[in-house]
């Protein structure tokens, strides 16, 4: 419903742009188009990370989503670098403007726009964030552009379109380059967004019967799944001794970060790795 109905209004955007010959009516349509195509994106990317592990993706198809929020992210670089330029040129070439058209049709996509955003919701999923952001943007853009021919109307000063243009590529900028971030965070398995990799290591060796913990790594499945593997030091004991510690520390990565998919490998002998890692630490009970 939220694809169709923006699809609708860039058609109705960019006639109106066109009739009154304003530069932030169309950018704006651009940008709606490409909100358009992220809508498109998100469902497929939601449709994808759905779906369960198999054989071949072992880990599902939660990256699907991330995938089509960087996507996203690059396709609101370039269309930014398109209103810059058209700005730039219409700056040195002005042409006049309808007012009128541009306030009614700009209430229309704040309206439109509003709608499409709350019904999406601002949730933890990166991909739908995406979508999110796309729509609010849009919304702030709308906005922007009644504000603008409100000006017109009183001061007669066309460069205000351009301006306007310039304002709103400038917003496209900004929501896309934490999108970029994250996405890419988590495409290159950094760090999961929130955390901080000490106070994990100081929470896990502050476990009773922990003596070491090295080799560990935390990353992101997709935007809300996170993994983690370590290697463990304990004392000599039987696996069922050992049992109580392994249920303190998924415990303990699942109430305090968030962490449900671990894999802990215990040792009674430090192996290796354990000084060669810098992301270590030990602690005796």
């Amino acid at each position: 419903m939220a694809l169709a109905l923006t699809l609708a209004f860039v058609a109705v955007e960019a006639i109106a742009g066109f009739r009154a010959s304003s530069l932030a009516l169309l950018s704006d349509a651009g940008h709606n188009f490409t909100d358009a195509f992220a809508l498109l994106l998100a469902a497929i990317g939601v449709f994808f990370q759905s779906r369960p592990a198999d054989q071949i993706k072992t880990y599902g198809y939660q990256r699907a989503g991330v995938l089509a929020a960087f996507v996203n992210a690059l396709m609101l670089v370039a269309l930014a670098g398109v209103l810059f330029y058209e700005s730039w040129q219409r700056l040195r070439h002005p042409e006049p403007v309808s007012e009128q058209i541009m306030m009614i049709v700009a209430a229309v996509g704040l309206a439109v726009n509003l709608a499409i955003a709350w019904g999406i919701g601002h949730g933890r999923d990166l991909n739908l964030r995406a979508a999110w952001l796309h729509m609010l943007g849009d919304a702030a853009s709308s906005a922007g552009i009644i504000a603008g021919a409100v000006a017109i109307h009183f001061t007669g000063r066309v460069a205000i379109d351009p301006l306007l243009s310039i304002l709103i590529a400038c917003g496209i900028l900004w929501s896309a380059w934490g999108i970029i971030q994250d996405s890419l965070n988590i495409l290159l398995e950094g760090l999961p967004k929130g955390l901080r990799f000490s106070d994990v290591l100081r929470e896990l060796g502050g476990v009773a019967g922990v003596i070491d913990v090295h080799d560990l790594h935390i990353w992101s499945l997709g935007s809300e799944a996170h993994a983690l593997s370590c290697h463990v030091l304990i004392e000599d004991m039987p696996p069922s001794a050992s049992d109580s510690i392994l249920r303190c520390i998924n415990s303990v990565l699942c109430e305090r970060f968030d962490i449900h998919h671990t894999t802990i490998q215990f040792e009674h002998v430090r192996c290796a790795l354990a000084d060669e890692s810098c992301t270590q630490v030990k602690h005796r009970h």
